[in-house]
C-alpha cells in the first residue's frame, strides 16, 4: 500500500512518527508470535480493526486512497443516521435481504431486538449493571431452549465473530425471543 522499498523500514518510521504525533495507535500494538514466509513464528505487530483503519488513515499513499474514501463514506453514512435513525432500520432490512431472508423473518428478527432491550431494562432496574451479569442470564435463557451456552451454541453454528441471531432459524428467533420475553 506504500509502495516502500523497504517495509520493514517504513513501517518503523511510521511508528516513531505515530508516537511523535501522540497518536494512540502505537500504544494498541499488541506483538504476537505469527507463521512468516519461511514458516517460522516470529513476533509480529498486530492491531484490531479499529486500530488498522486508523492506520490506513495515517498512511499517504494513493494506494490507500480507495480505503480512506471508503471510511469518510462510511463515517458520512453513520452522522446521516444520527439525524434520521430510519436510515439504520432501512439499511438492516435490505442486509437481510441481500442474505436472502424472508420479510417474515426480518420482523421477527427486528422485534427480537426491542424485546431484548425491554428484557435488558428490566435487568438494569432489577441492579444488573454489567455486561458479565448480561452474559450469564443470557446463558440460562439459551441453556433453557438449546441446552447450550450462547457461545457454546455460537460454536455449534459455526459462527466466529458474527451475530448469533442472524443466523437463526425462523423457530430458533422465535425460541430465544420467547426466552427472553418469559424472562422479563
Amino acid at each position: 500500500m506504500t509502495n516502500s522499498n523497504i517495509p520493514k523500514r517504513y513501517w518503523s518510521d511510521l511508528k516513531k512518527r505515530l508516537t511523535e504525533e501522540g497518536s494512540e495507535l502505537y500504544e494498541n500494538i499488541v506483538r504476537l508470535k505469527l507463521k512468516v514466509q519461511d514458516g517460522k513464528l516470529r513476533e509480529t505487530d498486530t492491531l484490531d480493526t479499529k486500530g488498522i483503519l486508523r492506520l490506513i488513515e495515517s498512511i499517504p499513499s494513493p494506494k490507500a486512497e480507495p480505503f480512506k474514501l471508503w471510511l469518510a463514506n462510511l463515517g458520512s453514512e453513520r452522522i446521516d443516521e444520527v439525524f434520521d435513525p430510519e436510515i439504520t432500520v432501512n439499511r438492516a432490512v435490505e442486509y437481510y435481504r441481500k442474505r436472502g431472508y424472508d420479510d417474515k423473518w426480518i420482523k421477527a428478527r427486528l422485534t427480537g431486538i426491542v424485546d431484548r432491550f425491554k428484557l435488558t431494562d428490566v435487568w438494569k432496574e432489577s441492579g444488573i449493571t454489567n455486561s458479565f451479569e448480561y452474559g450469564i442470564l443470557t446463558n440460562e435463557i439459551y441453556k433453557e431452549w438449546s441446552g447450550m451456552k450462547a457461545n457454546e451454541y455460537k460454536t455449534y453454528k459455526g459462527l466466529r465473530k458474527e451475530s448469533l441471531r442472524d443466523n437463526m432459524t425462523d423457530i430458533e428467533v422465535a425460541l430465544t425471543d420467547l426466552g427472553e420475553i418469559a424472562s422479563a
